[in-house]
């Protein structure tokens, strides 16, 4: 890797980045607390993760203190080209000796350009772009969508799903999100246990539901996988009782399947499809909601009416079109296959190894859930790959199981090099934890 942290270079001066320094990494987390999230802050120091991120390439990450991490979070697939992908700054450099935000009135270079792309990459069916500046507006577009086309209220989602905080967005997620800001309205916003046909007919059967949305594999609560035709089946249940389907793709999208929608490995064409995080390329926020015929219809019946400052900004459409090429790629959709066949034969190796303690894997193509026998099992792993330089999340609304989320570019000799820290990692973390549990703590 080429250049200096700032922890080579700063010596006594500090930590210089121009339009702002620092004294030190202390100072930094003091005045995180002080100034922007303290419970945040405090929660990562306590978990033994006090990183605060300074340089970052492909898929790597440094810590102040120059410590390197392999990032395997990706900050929920925002990464999933790399951090500041080569090809997508090369982009936004050109693209800003013409462009900048744009005008979110009128029509625009950029912003056609790139429904233009995405329309063609998409699931049958899908005809229109409506954009939003992150995932979570795009979740409000697309629940506003559904209620004006059918002209109902109800939204229905599962139960530990995850969409976002924005104001409709959070209503269909965890109430531990919801009931914080006296958000959760279970009359419009009921959810139902996954994998559960009955409990979903059941939601829908009053034919008073203007949409189900569904992660293709919900993220947040440790990517569970959908069984076999259980989401055809709910695609079925939403055409029996006058539903549309909404298909959240902001973290299962853009080939992290092998494919480039996850819902296309199910057969289904949705309604509505919303996409984020790794369509930015990881360099400028943006957004997007495709739409069918059947749900476009406010925006010839009032095109003004959801209005976003920054969504659809050229400069993102610049980023996400380059973004979506590279993930459209052949070589990309062969890398993905590669990765995950090799992570998953090591994974199920390290398995064997500590079978009472790593109990589970969840795969499709790169995303990955992995199942540790406590209830807050994942932490610990968390913390060891951290302290053994890998980066990777607990399930936030499922702490037993570690998102595991490899790069759809990452070279084989990092792939290896991720398996032998995991290893390491989940071997310290199961003597940990077995210490605890016989000292009765």
């Amino acid at each position: 890797m080429s250049g200096q942290t700032n922890l080579e270079s700063a010596g006594s001066a500090g930590y210089d980045y121009g339009l702002f320094s620092f004294a030190s990494k202390a100072e930094v987390l003091d005045k995180a607390k002080e100034y922007w999230n303290p419970g945040k802050t405090q929660f990562w120091i306590d978990a033994g993760v006090p990183l605060v991120i300074d340089r970052r390439e492909e898929y790597y990450i440094w810590d102040m203190s120059g410590k390197r991490l392999i990032d395997l979070h990706l900050n929920g697939g925002t990464y999933n080209i790399g951090h500041r992908n080569p090809e997508v700054v090369q982009a936004l450099t050109v693209a800003m000796q013409h462009f900048d935000i744009g005008n979110h009135h009128f029509p625009a270079l950029a912003r056609t350009a790139l429904a233009e792309a995405l329309i063609a990459s998409a699931p049958e069916g899908l005809s229109k772009v409506i954009y939003g500046s992150g995932g979570g507006e795009a979740i409000d577009i697309a629940l506003k969508t559904a209620r004006h086309t059918t002209q109902k209220r109800k939204i229905v989602s599962i139960i530990k799903a995850y969409h976002g905080h924005t104001g409709l967005a959070v209503g269909t997620g965890d109430d531990r999100f919801s009931k914080l800001f006296l958000a959760d309205q279970p009359e419009e916003f009921p959810h139902v246990p996954f994998n559960d046909l009955d409990a979903m007919e059941d939601a829908l059967r009053g034919r008073d539901v203007a949409a189900v949305i569904m992660e293709t594999i919900p993220a947040t609560y440790g990517f569970p996988l959908p069984d076999p035709g259980y989401l055809r089946a709910v695609k079925g249940l939403c055409e029996e009782y006058d539903a549309l389907y909404i298909a959240d793709e902001v973290q299962t999208g853009l080939m992290r399947t092998g494919e480039l929608w996850g819902i296309t490995k199910e057969g289904i064409a949705p309604d509505i499809l919303v996409t984020g995080k790794g369509i930015s390329g990881g360099m400028y926020p943006i957004a997007c909601v495709l739409v069918n015929e059947k749900s476009a219809g406010w925006l010839t019946e009032d095109g003004f009416g959801h209005i976003s400052t920054f969504g659809g900004a050229e400069l993102g459409c610049i980023a996400a079109i380059k973004a979506l090429e590279i993930c459209s790629r052949d070589e990309t959709r062969s890398m993905v296959h590669y990765i995950a066949d090799l992570v998953g034969t090591g994974l199920r190796a390290i398995q064997a190894e500590y079978p009472e303690w790593f109990v589970g894997i969840r795969q499709n193509g790169v995303i990955l859930g992995l199942e540790f026998n406590d209830p807050q099992g994942a932490k610990y792993v968390m913390r060891h790959l951290y302290e053994n330089g890998v980066w990777a999340i607990f399930s936030t609304l499922d702490s037993r199981v570690l998102q595991f989320k490899p790069g759809i570019l990452l070279k084989p000799e990092v792939v290896e090099e991720v398996l032998d820290r995991t290893e390491v990692a989940i071997g310290r973390a199961y003597r940990e934890v077995m210490g605890l549990r016989k000292a009765g703590r």
